[in-house]
């Protein structure tokens, strides 16, 4: 019986064993099946490849587009705020009951946010980066169409043009500077950008018009405020807080060279001379620019009799401004974008001594909107020149600077303008 137990045992061990030596022998060859088959699974076949290929171009032109459009809807808003102010100039003189010197103070504390955003564009673009940025400068927009929107009282009122100023001067740099980096149709996109700029200062004062004949003028600043929050949260879906390296290449856009400066970038900045050549330019031109969108209405007002629908002329000058934009495009290529300036500064000059010189209302206005048309290209054709010869790495600091410290000129001319009208009247706005 027990010799009977131990052969079974025997035979069982040793066919234990026999399925072991089996599992070790066909070890090699069920993990090289294995490997083929997690190899076939993991590589694309042909048709994945070219699917990728075929779709990822579109997806990245899709993604350039969209961007594209968000950072216009950003410059619509800078341009509907500077077409904010001229038509409501007489009603916030009526309603706060102060001068042309004292009213002048809100291009001053303009100038002063304007200048402070330049400044702290450069350190925070380096901390946060270019979707955090350009996302708190239009959140700075909110709060102070929100601080506008009740008139407060006039100190209150002015203080949140600092708030506004800074807002729009990160906005400035950071938009300017993404479009100057595209190497794809810059000029033309350019353009368009700053066109977008003129549509929003156009459609403005057909708004304010409207409102500064009311008693609940400054619920104007409520329809800004509206735009400002769309700004805000289209600039935060489609930049999602990112750094511009990583949107430009989410766009195929391939990036260039780098930083090899052992200096700060701010210092690299303040010792590039164009920099301050073109900051000193756009400083002239912008105060031109918004000392005859601000206060062309005033003058048409005291001096032409123009009537509370004279605000219509600001849209007019900006609608202008929008067309010269993009219409005139064709004429910067042909004769130049160096020697073209020079001839619309002269045809400028020339419709500005009619505005002056001939009292015809109609004929003032329709100057004045032609004017709009020729100064129109000025400022994309700076930023494409910046971008063209300024280092990548400083491009968007650079425009920063010479964006905000222009913007300094929206502040001086027409402050020296009221200056000069509270003593000799509006009507020295054109000689100047």
């Amino acid at each position: 019986m027990s010799q009977t137990i131990e052969l079974r045992e025997i035979e069982t061990i040793s066919k234990s064993v026999s399925e072991s030596v089996h599992e070790v022998e066909s070890l090699p060859r069920r993990l090289h099946d294995h490997g083929d088959s997690s190899q076939s699974t993991a590589q694309p076949t042909t048709e994945d490849l070219q699917e990728n290929v075929q779709t990822s171009p579109k997806k990245q032109a899709m993604t350039a587009r969209v961007q594209f459009a968000t950072l216009c809807w950003c410059l619509f808003m800078a341009g509907w705020n500077d077409g904010t102010t001229g038509p409501l100039l007489p009603r916030i003189r009526e309603v706060y009951d102060v001068g042309f010197a004292v009213v002048s103070l809100i291009f001053v504390f303009a100038c002063v946010g304007f200048i402070g955003g330049a400044l702290l564009n450069v350190p925070l673009s380096d901390k946060l980066g270019f979707g955090k940025v350009i996302v708190l400068g239009s959140i700075l927009q909110v709060i102070a169409y929100a601080l506008q929107a009740p008139a407060l009282p006039f100190p209150v009122f002015v203080i949140a043009y600092v708030i506004n100023g800074a807002g729009i001067a990160m906005q400035d740099a950071q938009a300017n500077g993404y479009v100057a980096s595209i190497k794809e149709n810059a000029e033309t996109k350019m353009g368009i950008l700053h066109a977008t700029y003129g549509l929003g200062a156009f459609a403005a004062p057909l708004v304010a018009t409207q409102f500064a004949q009311i008693d609940r003028w400054s619920f104007h600043y409520l329809v800004s405020l509206g735009i400002a929050l769309s700004n805000a949260v289209t600039l935060a879906m489609v930049f999602r807080f990112k750094g511009q390296d990583e949107c430009l290449t989410a766009m195929g856009q391939p990036l260039g060279e780098k930083d090899s400066s052992e200096h700060s970038k701010f210092r690299q900045i303040l010792t590039q001379k164009t920099v301050h050549f073109l900051a000193f330019f756009i400083l002239v031109y912008v105060g031109v620019e918004v000392t005859i969108g601000g206060w062309i209405v005033t003058f048409i007002i005291d001096v032409r009799h123009g009537g509370p629908s004279s605000g219509y002329i600001s849209s007019g000058f900006f609608g202008g401004l929008t067309v010269g934009r993009v219409a005139l495009l064709w004429v910067n290529k042909k004769i130049g974008e160096r020697r073209v300036l020079y001839l619309y500064t002269f045809l400028a000059v020339g419709l500005e001594l009619i505005v002056w010189l001939v009292p015809s209302l109609i004929g003032g206005a329709v100057a004045v909107s032609l004017v709009g048309v020729l100064l129109g290209p000025f400022y994309p054709i700076a930023m494409n020149h910046a971008g063209r010869i300024i280092p990548r790495w400083l491009l968007t600091g650079s425009i920063g600077w010479i964006a905000g410290f222009g913007q300094a000129g929206s502040a001086v001319i027409p402050f020296m303008t009221g200056a000069l009208a509270s003593k000799y009247g509006i009507q020295s706005l054109q000689p100047l």
